[in-house]
């Protein structure tokens, strides 16, 4: 009878721990889900901030195969921008670019040695389809030679503050399949390369700089000289564009790409509810382990899952905001010993589920603004940027950004709220005359407290 006591209450026990311990358990087990992106490397960023919220092997240096012509679209929309280059402008192909053009087994448009072509049909042909030969075409009605086209890429690349990344052609291409008309100066079995945060950065120039590059990146399917005899239809390598296969709400850009070096990788970027995101996979992997078209979108749905699943824009602090016990900053030689501060635009910030309170705000004053001891320097104007207001993260993670100068874009001017003159040579005289007397009164009472 006492053994049976004993099982009924040993069981009774177990189940009441298992009921207690049951959500706590699917709790930890759902927070504790890594992101297994299976890819050699891939990044998850905010188009807005630069801020990463996903790494892996971010700067390992890998091929990035026709991803490279994001920096081809750059150049031409830099030279349409500067009016170097008219979209209507025609152009006949060299014997390079009409012989690449002709290669089928390459992502191409087929281009007739007499033809011609606008800038904006060569374009497009590259932006939607990939197509190699009018990439060349475009480095030529740029830089008059692909050998100088691909200098003002690196050039450029350095000028953007890319790191780990090298331009040996406009396209992406291997060298080896450029008809023995690679660029002078690379080596016929060179390929681009570049680091998936190198990767990032470009695409958040790109989309910086050329907003517009969407408008044609976001064009799922379009025919190539339509209603003529050299019509071809182009659809989008992009599968995740509306309409096509792997379909995903938002994504309207930027470029795939492909090479036996470097395998299947994608460049996306996608916006929902105000949030852009840019992602990058670099030599995406399925299950088993082979590099394939659509594990470069299966493993990019993983990243834009995340992202917009786990963060949200959130405003921190609102236009106005007032540091508590910083509402007022002292003032050397003005009428007012002090000057009411505040933020002059709201803090925004894509912040992760629950992490609302890890951010705290910090002033950072201007010291050319600012005597050495620490006070600003009258006169200011009524709305005078004196500093900025930014963010320290409390979380378990860093405030990691593409490079250090983006911590930049968390930051909000801090404004003066109401105008201080400067004072007189008279008052000021007085203020000094009456700071030596209360210093001499204060030696004074120090040292009787001394005496007695």
């Amino acid at each position: 009878m006492e053994t049976k006591k004993r099982n009924w209450f040993v069981w009774l026990l177990s189940i009441c721990l298992c009921l207690t311990l049951w959500p706590f358990q699917a709790t930890v087990k759902a927070e504790s889900v890594p992101l297994d992106i299976r890819a050699d490397a891939a990044i998850l960023v905010d188009a807005q901030t630069g801020r990463i919220l996903y790494e892996k092997n971010i700067d390992a240096v890998l091929g990035i195969a026709s991803m490279t012509k994001m920096m081809t679209e750059y150049l031409l929309l830099d030279a349409i921008k500067a009016k170097r280059v008219k979209w209507d402008q025609t152009y006949t192909p060299s014997d390079y670019v009409y012989r690449l053009s002709q290669d089928r087994s390459l992502s191409n448009v087929p281009l007739r040695k007499d033809g011609q072509y606008t800038v904006r049909e060569l374009y497009e042909a590259m932006a939607i389809y990939s197509a190699n030969a009018a990439t060349v075409a475009i480095a030529e009605i740029i830089a008059g030679s692909e050998k100088n086209f691909v200098r003002m890429m690196n050039e450029k690349g350095k000028e953007l503050g890319l790191k780990d990344y090298k331009f040996v052609n406009s396209t992406g291409l291997s060298n080896s399949d450029l008809k023995g008309f690679h660029p002078q100066g690379t080596s016929q079995d060179e390929e681009n390369v570049m680091s998936a945060r190198a990767m990032a950065t470009l695409a958040y120039r790109l989309l910086k700089d050329h907003p517009e590059v969407l408008e044609t990146a976001s064009i799922p399917k379009k025919l190539f000289r339509e209603g003529t005899d050299d019509e071809i239809r182009m659809d989008n390598w992009n599968w995740m564009l509306p309409g096509l296969v792997y379909k995903y709400e938002g994504v309207d850009g930027l470029k795939t790409g492909y090479t036996e070096f470097a395998g299947n990788c994608f460049t996306g970027t996608a916006k929902r509810n105000g949030v852009r995101l840019i992602s990058v996979v670099m030599n995406a992997k399925n299950a088993s382990g082979k590099t394939t078209k659509e594990a470069r979108f299966e493993e990019t749905k993983k990243l834009f899952n995340y992202g917009f699943n786990q963060y949200s824009l959130q405003t921190l602090y609102p236009k106005g905001y007032q540091l508590k016990g910083k509402e007022k900053l002292p003032v050397a030689k003005g009428k007012e010993k002090e000057v009411r501060v505040k933020t002059g635009k709201k803090l925004s910030l894509l912040v992760r589920n629950g992490e609302e309170k890890q951010y705290k705000p910090v002033y950072v004053l201007d010291k050319k603004k600012m005597t050495n001891e620490g006070k600003l320097i009258a006169p200011l104007k009524k709305g005078e940027t004196v500093g900025y207001m930014t963010l320290e993260y409390k979380g378990d993670d860093s405030l990691a950004f593409l490079s250090p100068d983006m911590q930049k874009n968390i930051r909000v001017p801090l404004v003066t709220t109401v105008e201080v003159e400067k004072t007189n040579w008279f008052v000021l005289s007085m203020r000094a005359i009456g700071g030596l007397f209360a210093d001499l009164w204060t030696s004074a009472v120090k040292a009787v407290k001394g005496w007695l």
